[in-house]
């Protein structure tokens, strides 16, 4: 009945009833109109729903939901550690709705002491309840350019889990005592009652930092724990770095959309000191767990992220060695140490990113795991996701795990077999569902992207080498815009690639493009049907002369 209005250019799903032949075209039947290729936001629809990311929440869940109080009563939780009186802050983007974390920091004698406070949602999420089987199934939130699909109704993630300001709520808190050196001598983990004082933006914070006095004078309370903050977060960055964590300094692309989803601004997005200071107590909080749940040998779900393989490495070596990178690599397995050296070697070489890049695509990709095998890019023996159970189920998981070990409930309910029993396909299923957001992530930035530029045909832009292949070049603008110069575009002269080297190099003129150069090129296509941006070289400066 749906279908009888459709013309052309208008997006379905369909199901396939018959594959066809060499001589019959394959059927089908529509089971879903999504809207005309024009309409705004079918297109990002049309990613999410090609990687059959659940949208709908089903009416079971929405029962439970209306279930669940809209605010607490602080009376019933006689119980847990109260310290709503404690100053304490929330630090997010300006767009966050879902805010998981918020944290106190103050001075005892020489140590500090830091809490990391996350919304208590096993609370209200409830093992194998409507809620419990869909966000597991959803696995995490997934962040598009135009919208949030959330793990969990937003009655939840914007309401009663969020840590809204001024609002009493219910937390898990990891408070660590940390020495001058950024050692946690001592940690407890408490259900918490809690009240958010604030709830400032990275933006602000950033300005505090760096003296803004009519931002200060703002939040002239907390200034003295902002400062605070940045001490010990440069503490516990410099032992990260003495122990060999690897950072990765590539820019996000923040992607801005007009009212009807067009894109009107793309540009990288850059860490400030008040990102890095979220992301040094996460990190602190989430090792803190993950040691002691080890140490302790109880079911667990950590995050994982295995050493390179070697053969990836020796290529990578020989690669950086052929672009001029002194590498000493001690013994057969490379250690963090080595590649965060030759990271750093390389800090404000015309190459740096393309070199940054090479490492990033040797190593491999972290996972959630049952065994605590360690991070080979934080250099973290024991690390996991603790700090956003809003937004990721690995984290919704462990907190009841932590909760029932609290209770004392591990031992005596057999919950530990139980956890046993059930983890592995907790890990399994979170690692899968967190590859498919990414990608639709990526998916949904191309797009996005791609319509860009494609605002943008004939204009010149200068940008560098990011990808050399036997099809041409790839070419990434400082906006972080990524396109192709294919190779039948290089039209004064045949050009071969060097798999070696990563060099495309001209059989007669010896001209060779590699990674990591500068190129200027002009906007030739740009598809967002297929999400491909296509650039041509603009005639190299210094060759123009002989043209003439």
């Amino acid at each position: 009945s749906q279908c009888k209005n459709l013309t052309s250019g208008f997006k379905v799903m369909v199901e396939i009833t018959d594959y066809g032949d060499a001589r019959r075209s394959p059927e089908g039947k529509i089971i879903e109109v999504l809207g005309h290729k024009d309409d705004p936001r079918v297109d990002i629809l049309s990613i999410v729903k090609a990687y059959g990311i659940p949208t709908q929440f089903e009416d079971d869940v929405k029962q439970q939901v209306d279930t669940i109080p809209s605010e607490i009563k602080a009376s019933d939780y006689k119980d847990r550690m109260d310290i709503r009186d404690w100053p304490m802050v929330t630090i997010d983007g300006e767009d966050a709705k879902d805010l998981d974390d918020a944290i106190t920091l103050s001075r005892k004698g020489k140590n500090y002491l830091l809490g990391v406070h996350i919304a208590d949602v096993s609370e209200y999420v409830t093992e194998y309840s409507p809620l419990d089987k869909e966000a597991l199934k959803r696995g995490t939130s997934v962040y598009l350019v135009d919208r949030v699909i959330p793990m969990l109704p937003h009655q939840l993630s914007n309401g009663i889990c969020s840590l809204n300001q001024g609002c009493d709520r219910l937390a898990l808190s990891c408070i660590m005592k940390v020495d001058p050196s950024g050692k946690v001598v001592d940690h407890q983990i408490a259900e918490t009652l809690i009240n958010v004082d604030h709830r400032m933006t990275y933006t602000s914070v950033a300005k505090i930092l760096d003296g803004d006095m009519e931002e200060r004078k703002k939040y002239d309370d907390f200034v003295e724990m902002f400062e605070l903050m940045k001490e010990l977060s440069d503490i516990l960055r410099h032992r990260r770095h003495e122990r060999g964590s690897i950072d990765f300094d590539f820019p996000e692309s923040k992607i801005i959309l007009d009212e009807k989803g067009r894109p009107i601004d793309v540009y990288p997005q850059v860490r400030n000191a008040a990102t890095k200071i979220i992301e040094d107590f996460m990190l602190m909080a989430n090792e803190t767990v993950a040691q002691e749940y080890c140490t302790e040998e109880i079911p667990f779900v950590y995050r994982t992220h295995d050493n390179p393989d070697p053969e990836k490495v020796e290529s990578l070596l020989t690669l950086l060695h052929n672009q001029g990178v002194k590498i000493q690599k001690a013994k057969e397995e490379i250690t963090p140490k080595e590649i965060q050296q030759i990271i750093e070697s390389i800090e404000g070489l015309p190459n740096e990113a393309m070199i940054s890049r090479l490492v990033l695509r040797s190593m491999k990709q972290a996972k959630y795991t049952t065994e605590c095998s360690g991070h080979f890019g934080l250099a973290a023996k024991y690390y996991c996701h603790f700090t956003s159970p809003i937004r990721r189920y690995p984290d919704l998981q462990i907190h009841r795990i932590i909760k029932d070990n609290l209770r004392g409930r591990l031992m005596r309910e057999g919950r530990t077999e139980h956890y046993a029993e059930i983890l592995d396909e907790v890990a399994r299923q979170s690692s899968v569902c967190e590859r498919r957001a990414d990608e639709a992530e990526r998916e949904s930035d191309k797009l996005k992207k791609a319509e860009y530029m494609s605002y943008h045909l004939g204009e010149e832009f200068e940008g560098i080498i990011s990808g050399v292949t036997g099809w041409g070049l790839y070419v990434e603008l400082p906006n972080t815009v990524e396109g192709l110069v294919h190779v039948n575009t290089l039209r004064d002269d045949y050009y071969i690639f060097d798999q070696e080297t990563y060099e495309l190099r001209g059989e007669m003129t010896k001209k060779v493009y590699k990674l990591g150069d500068k190129v200027c090129v002009r906007v030739a296509d740009a598809d967002k049907m297929l999400k491909t941006v296509d650039f041509e070289l603009v005639a190299d400066i210094w060759n123009d002369e002989e043209e003439n």
